[in-house]
């Protein structure tokens, strides 16, 4: 069995449950994803599949990445991920995995990129307090002193600094699935997850059991 699927991000929302308690959703478009290539223990030291969700422009495609999908007899995926595989039954290259893998109040972990905020300074990015907020001060959102004057006489490698921030992968685990739309592919999971509307995400089985 695949622990997961490839899902791109449509946006967020809200549903109300039947004490009629809000509670704010993401909507996932999760699937339907091709199996490119079974990887198998005998081959390749380890059980995994690799699952294409979308499709590539054919002029956009490469050689080598034509040739990889044409073995499973799939067009060329926009997105190629690979996943675990647990239990006995292996999928066959060119089967279909869809939605249905889940179902509603199961906990899933869903990774993505994190949303890209440029070039940003110690006080956003570090969480540094600055200096005094007076107008004489001349001292607000600056880092300050970063050297150790002639001894070493360099700066130390890990020096928090003002740099680029965001665009990192991130991990949220235990979101509870709301709801499954086979029919229209659809994942509504509760809570939030990484990046922005139209990214894309890998969403897995959570493996951390229920919190006491």
């Amino acid at each position: 069995m695949v622990e997961g699927i490839i899902g791109k991000k449509v946006g967020m929302s809200q549903v109300f449950d039947e004490n009629g308690n809000r509670i704010p959703v993401t909507v996932i478009e999760a699937g339907p994803c091709r199996v490119v290539q079974v990887k198998t223990a005998p081959t390749d030291g380890y059980e995994a599949v690799q699952l294409g969700f979308g499709e590539k422009k054919h002029s956009r495609v490469k050689k080598p990445q034509r040739g990889h999908a044409q073995k499973a007899t799939v067009a060329a995926p926009r997105v190629l991920k690979e996943f675990r595989l647990t239990g006995e039954n292996l999928p066959q290259p060119g089967q279909e995995i869809k939605v249905d893998l889940f179902q509603v109040g199961d906990f899933v972990d869903i990774s993505g990129l994190t949303l890209g905020k440029g070039f940003q300074g110690v006080v956003k990015r570090h969480g540094f307090h600055g200096g005094p907020g007076g107008h004489g001060s001349m001292f607000h959102r600056a880092p300050g002193s970063i050297g150790c004057r002639a001894i070493p006489g360099f700066v130390h490698k890990g020096k928090r600094m003002g740099g680029h921030m965001g665009m990192e992968r991130c991990t949220i685990q235990r979101l509870r699935i709301v709801a499954v739309d086979v029919e229209k592919n659809m994942l509504v999971v509760k809570g939030n997850v990484p990046g922005s509307n139209y990214s894309y995400l890998e969403i897995r089985k959570s493996k951390k059991s229920r919190k006491k």
